[in-house]
């Protein structure tokens, strides 16, 4: 396997650091190698004082320490090559989509437990499977104990209260087939076994087996690196590291103002809902008293300009309901979107944590070598392990720059194309009012 292996096994050895064995199990004859020798065979790496940071808990540190298991085979596989903007994920052979639809209300236990339950059809079968947001939920956090470098879309907020209103059901639907959508369109996630089964698997025995086999599956956290094969080009880890903290300013920057859109958005939908549509209201209000106060004047009643006046009181009203209703045509997309891309955003600074815990291993292992106190096969090992790692972020992150360039400009589409045919609405409103004055 390409980039997967090196460096052998690693014992720790009770004092917080790891012993780097010699590749290949070899052991020198007691008497037969020098005292410096003797010291290289056993030079270690320190572990991480910070046991909770990312780079420890994500097992990054252990695989780059080498502590995983040589005999351990993958049954999985997930191709990096390069392609013209560097590394990136190969891509799914069987590409497909789901379907997100019908929230329907379901009871059991004799109606004590109440659930909303989904319909997903993916096109891989044709098929029809039903779920719950708590099946949503174990494959989340599956997906994140599986792989430490991808960014796993973040799912809908849960609610403790409101949970069966319409308007909560249809927000969550929403958001879920925005979810699905990255997870099919995904080269990892899509093919992880663990998905499938949950995309695929309608009988309720199969669908417990399936879970199990996944809770179990050995290929995760350090383990999980072994399943990713890499190219054979050599990248200079140093540039690595410089695109990886370019990405780390990006990345940053577009979270702050990714945050200020969805403020701004959220904003504007109560204005709509709220003050723009008591604004609309109140014109028409003062519009049609104007009219009544002209039907007082029977003397001098001008029956066709009362009516034209009254008709324009109730056309600003209308307006005004045009303005609450209008968010749920564009402004909830827009936050749809937002809200999918903050969660996004906010785990690659973790997975950027284990990438510069990589790095920095990388580093002490050469002044040991440099030192005289570590073999350079050690070295090369840590090496190799870290640029498996720096490829599979750099695939990531050519991912998600490519998924952003979609979404982004779908959704200004989307966005822009509501809002001119939300002011042809207002604008026809307004031209049929001043018709009739024009006939008067």
């Amino acid at each position: 396997m390409a980039g997967g292996g090196g460096g052998g096994y690693s014992d720790f050895d009770g004092t917080g650091r790891y012993k780097v064995s010699v590749g290949g199990g070899r052991r020198a004859a007691s008497g037969s190698v020098s005292s410096a020798a003797s010291a290289k065979s056993t030079a270690t790496v320190g572990r991480n004082l910070n046991r909770f940071s990312t780079f420890v808990k994500s097992g990054g540190e252990a695989f780059i320490l080498g502590e995983v298991p040589a005999a351990l085979r993958p049954s999985e596989t997930y191709g990096v090559t390069m392609g013209p903007e560097g590394p990136q994920w190969s891509d799914n052979p069987r590409p497909f989509r789901c379907t997100i639809e019908e929230p329907t209300k379901q009871t059991k236990f004799k109606g004590i437990k109440t659930y909303i339950s989904y319909k997903l059809t993916p096109s891989l079968t044709n098929a029809p499977v039903y779920r719950r947001y708590k099946h949503f939920d174990w494959l989340h956090n599956r997906l994140l104990h599986k792989f430490p470098v991808v960014s796993v879309p973040h799912l809908p907020e849960k609610q403790a209260t409101g949970r069966f209103e319409d308007d909560f059901i249809e927000k969550r639907r929403r958001r879920l087939i925005l979810w699905m959508e990255h997870m099919t369109s995904h080269p990892v996630l899509s093919q992880y076994t663990g998905f499938q089964h949950f995309l695929t698997c309608s009988d309720d025995r199969a669908w417990k087996q399936g879970k199990r086999r996944s809770e179990r599956d050995e290929l995760v956290g350090a383990n999980s690196f072994l399943t990713i094969h890499t190219p054979s080009e050599q990248q200079d880890l140093q540039r690595v590291e410089e695109r990886v903290d370019l990405f780390k300013a990006f990345s940053k920057r577009l979270d702050d103002s990714v945050l200020q859109l969805s403020n701004v958005a959220a904003d504007l939908c109560r204005k709509h809902a709220g003050g723009f549509r008591k604004e609309f209201q109140k014109l028409g209000n003062a519009f049609s008293s104007i009219s009544q106060a002209f039907e007082m004047d029977q003397p001098h009643l001008a029956v066709s300009l009362n009516r034209a006046i009254s008709i324009t009181g109730r056309t600003y009203e209308a307006i005004g309901e045009l303005f609450a209703q209008q968010p749920k045509n564009d402004l909830f997309h827009m936050l749809d979107m937002l809200s999918l891309y903050q969660g996004l955003l906010s785990n690659f600074p973790d997975i950027i944590h284990v990438q510069k815990g990589a790095f920095a291993k990388v580093k002490d292992s050469q002044r040991m070598s440099d030192e005289g106190k570590m073999d350079q096969e050690q070295v090369d090992g840590i090496k190799q392990r870290c640029r498996v790692v720096g490829f599979a972020l750099q695939a990531e992150m050519n991912h998600f720059h490519k998924r952003r360039i979609i979404d982004f400009k779908h959704m200004m589409q989307s966005y822009l194309q509501e809002q001119i045919l939300f002011y042809q609405r207002i604008s026809q409103h307004l031209e049929q009012t001043l018709y009739l004055y024009d006939t008067l």
